[in-house]
């Protein structure tokens, strides 16, 4: 039987603020399967973009192993991790930090592509404009400064440069949280209708457990570095079990699934 696309056990991690120590991440284990989406949901501060980070390789952990697509993840470097990074992706909550303030639409977008060599100079322009129509943008805002955009066109253009690379992986750290409902609610609609044409698998990060259900087929509760709680997505909702899932539940305003 195959492994999952991500497997991460007793990952450990702790900050020193302030002449203070805070674990972050307190023996986090998770795992997603291929075409799966996991929601990870939990009040601020309690470890869910610590555990982006560290899974992405932007941090390392103190302690713990991650295996993404059958091979120990942590031990990865050089030209063999600048390979394989191209099949985990992440998409932040700030579109206007994402993202040079000088870059073009099509400069972002095309900057994967030219990396990781998955289109050729002629073609670059014409596979921006094909991702862009992906997102539910035209084509015709590919020559426009990313500074001159909205928010939500923002973060379809960072969610575009994330699909350019054609990932296994995607991780969405608070990305719909910055917008307004009625745009959350069409990249919400975006993500799964993505997530049904490539297959890939996507890692949901959130403190809005309407969002989350919408979209993750299991979700995973945070609190104070630890998974509290994992469960199927409507069980979970349906019937919490830990303190923190409850509030959470309780929390809930009213958005139907996509």
């Amino acid at each position: 039987m195959r492994e999952p696309l991500l497997i991460a056990k007793d990952l450990c991690r702790t900050w020193s603020t302030q002449g203070r120590r805070v674990e972050a991440l307190r023996h986090v284990s998770v795992s997603v399967e291929a075409g799966e989406t996991l929601g990870l949901v939990g009040p601020s501060g309690c470890g869910k973009s610590t555990l982006a980070r560290v899974l992405t390789r932007l941090v390392p952990p103190d302690a713990g192993t991650i295996r993404f697509r059958d091979a120990d993840w942590l031990s990865l470097s050089g030209h063999r991790l600048r390979a394989e990074r191209r099949f985990m992706q992440m998409v932040f909550q700030d579109p206007v930090g994402a993202f040079n303030p000088r870059a073009t639409v099509s400069g972002a977008i095309a900057d994967p592509l030219r990396v990781h060599e998955l289109a050729g100079s002629k073609d670059q322009l014409l596979r921006v404009g094909e991702l862009l129509e992906r997102v539910g943008l035209s084509p015709d805002l590919a020559s426009r400064p990313i500074r001159d955009l909205s928010g939500g066109q923002r973060q379809r253009v960072a969610l575009a440069r994330a699909i350019a690379c054609q990932p296994q992986l995607l991780i969405l750290d608070e990305a719909v949280s910055a917008l307004d409902l009625a745009v959350r609610r069409t990249i919400l609609e975006l993500l799964v209708d993505l997530q049904r044409e490539t297959g890939m698998a996507m890692i949901f990060i959130a403190h809005d457990l309407a969002a989350v259900k919408a979209v993750s087929h299991r979700i995973a509760v945070m609190e104070a570095g630890e998974i509290v709680e994992t469960g199927p997505a409507e069980t979970l909702v349906a019937a919490p079990q830990s303190v923190t899932a409850r509030a959470l539940v309780a929390a809930v305003p009213r958005l139907p699934s996509v």
